[in-house]
């Protein structure tokens, strides 16, 4: 056949070719015929019809057009090649776990106004133009059922040419949802936020502006249960995006850290493993955000489980090796930059067991040789997929001495 092979999928989502073309639309086993500026994909048997209507114009999906086997071999090779690129050899994997169509419980929308007419969508790929979404195969059908509501409640409340954003959370009591850049200060302002979260069965209604964030409707408070332990949400908490994900990596963290009786959760967030690691042990749990931690120290209060809270910027103040000694065991699970600092502490220290979560298999695979030099051994991978169709990539690792 014609053409270059297709042989694997860039970091970015672009189909490669062995002699470094890349291609954005192509799946591995596509050929590619390049004439000029014109680029032709004859599909192989791993190229599919994406079922979205706004691919490839909407940037939250860049690889709809493969099928599921070919998109689970894209997220284990970007970790293998992230590792490899920084000197570590590749573990046992276990299984990607993907999470299902439609299942995404938080999204973070921008809305915009130009010409009288409202968008409220993503980011087209690239650019800060906004795909005004008619259709979306990731959000859960709770969230894509606000849109077209969320459009005329915003209309008449941003002027031409401005944006606000919108943040969605879908709890287990209902959709809790933060308004940015949306007046709430005249009764008039606040009938129609009242009115369309009563309309909409909203648990919560927020808006955000310079004085922070203020609460204007709530029905009921928005709960997550982790671990089987009921947490009260702040306005647009960090939580797994889909429940599917959550799932899979509270297991495979349950299983990294095994019988371990004195663990640390570090970057715990609202305690997404520190509360279901709370039901075999006792548990200190370290986060800056404030309100995250707040809520993790109640339930847990709440729940009578062993969980100690601390309020610290790990970043600046990362756990000391001293500090770090009574553990058994620590689990981490940083934003996207990793957690250079802290882990240089882990390396230093007498730790037996670190468990790390990332969802960036780049800063994962430089604090994993760290941690490799430091002395551990880098023993299990369990990859997740919960941004179904992206390219962002998670996983959970277990390090042992």
């Amino acid at each position: 056949m014609a053409g270059e092979l297709i042989v694997r999928l860039a970091a970015r989502g672009d189909g490669a070719t062995a002699s470094g073309r890349f291609v954005a639309g192509a799946a591995v086993g596509d050929h590619v015929e390049f004439d000029g500026d014109r680029v032709t994909i004859i599909p192989g048997p791993d190229h599919v019809t994406p079922p979205c209507r706004h691919v490839p114009d909407c940037g939250g999906c860049q690889l709809q057009h493969v099928t599921d086997a070919a998109y689970c071999d894209f997220v284990s090779d970007r970790i293998v090649r992230a590792l490899a690129h920084c000197g570590v050899a590749a573990p046992p994997m276990a299984q990607v776990a993907l999470s299902p169509p439609r299942s995404r419980r938080r999204a973070a929308l921008r809305a915009v106004r130009r010409g009288g007419v409202l968008s409220l969508g993503f980011n087209a790929e690239g650019s800060h133009r906004i795909i005004d979404i008619q259709q979306c195969e990731v959000l859960s059908p709770a969230l894509f059922g606000l849109i077209a509501p969320l459009r005329t409640l915003l209309k008449p409340a941003i002027a031409e040419g401005q944006g606000a954003g919108v943040t969605l959370t879908e709890s287990e009591t209902g959709v809790d949802v933060l308004l940015a850049n949306v007046a709430a200060e005249t009764f008039a302002q606040i009938e129609r936020l009242t009115t369309f979260a009563a309309a909409h069965d909203l648990a919560r209604l927020s808006v955000e502006g310079a004085g922070g964030v203020e609460t204007v409707a709530m029905a009921r408070m928005p709960i997550l249960s982790l671990g089987g332990v009921p947490v009260a949400l702040p306005p647009a908490p960090f939580l797994q995006a889909t429940r599917e994900g959550e799932a899979a990596l509270v297991a495979a963290v349950v299983s990294a850290v095994g019988p371990a009786k004195r663990v640390a959760d570090l970057f715990c967030g609202l305690g997404t493993f520190a509360l279901p690691l709370s039901a075999r042990g006792k548990v200190t749990a370290v986060d800056a955000a404030g309100p995250a931690v707040a809520a993790l120290s109640s339930a847990a209060r709440q729940a009578q489980r062993q969980v100690e809270t601390a309020h610290r910027d790990l970043f600046r103040r990362p756990l000391l090796a001293s500090e770090l000694a009574p553990f058994d065991a620590v689990v981490f699970d940083p934003p996207r930059a990793g957690a250079e600092a802290q882990v240089r502490q882990f390396a230093a220290s007498k730790v037996p067991l670190v468990v790390a979560v990332s969802c960036n298999p780049s800063t994962f695979a430089r604090d994993a040789a760290l941690l490799v030099a430091g002395g551990y051994r880098l023993e299990r991978i369990w990859p997740v997929a919960q941004f179904r169709w992206s390219t962002h990539v998670e996983l959970v690792a277990r390090f042992v001495r």
